[in-house]
């Protein structure tokens, strides 16, 4: 290998074996009558990746170990390259399975091997105005200015007087009204009696 594996940003040490298994899903569709049959293509399914090596040594052990089980815990998609990957759209993997091993034949040696599965890019963050028509956010804006500028305008004709109850200047007006006709409901009860109206 030119190249070694790296996973995200970490390198994958000593490796003894890699490999890769892609395979295409179809979905058979028998034909009464006649042999063999139709097969409808549902394009490739994830490419897997094998991994397997060994290290050797106390220190090396506990670094490599820490390492691969924070990203085998965390399960988040991170970037993946080899020389064997090349010609695949393989850009993100994460890791499917993870086997260690230790023999007491080699009790100095640590065996591992990972499959690594591939997986979409993550999707890039949502845009909050993503679907709305950049014209409406014109128009928005555009409204906005017009009641800021008609605010503006009350504002400059100082104090505008309250028309909520019109009621107040009427009032002395009907108390003179009234105090003027005053005797008239007296007046008027010798024309009620020639007429016969109560």
């Amino acid at each position: 290998m030119s190249a070694k594996p790296v996973l995200g940003d970490w390198e994958i040490p000593r490796v003894a074996l890699i490999k890769t298994l892609e395979q295409r899903s179809f979905v058979e569709l028998p034909i009464p009558g006649r042999v063999g049959s139709l097969f409808q293509d549902l394009n490739t399914t994830p490419t897997r990746i094998a991994i397997a090596g060994s290290l050797y040594g106390e220190e090396s052990r506990n670094q490599f170990l820490e390492d691969l089980r924070g990203k085998f815990k965390s399960g988040e998609p991170v970037t993946f390259t080899a020389d064997i990957t090349t010609a695949t759209d393989v850009q993100y993997v994460i890791i499917e399975a993870l086997q260690i091993q230790e023999s007491g034949v080699a009790p100095d040696q640590l065996n591992y091997f990972l499959v690594l599965r591939e997986s979409p890019p993550p999707p890039p963050p949502p845009d909050p105005f993503g679907g709305l028509d950049a014209g409406l956010l014109d128009q928005a804006a555009g409204f906005l200015d017009t009641v800021t500028s008609a605010l503006d305008l009350i504002d400059s004709l100082g104090n505008v007087p309250n028309f909520s109850d019109p009621t107040p200047p009427l009032t002395g007006a009907l108390e003179g009204v009234t105090t003027a006709t005053a005797g008239l409901e007296e007046a008027l009860t010798p024309l009620r009696e020639i007429f016969g109206t109560p």
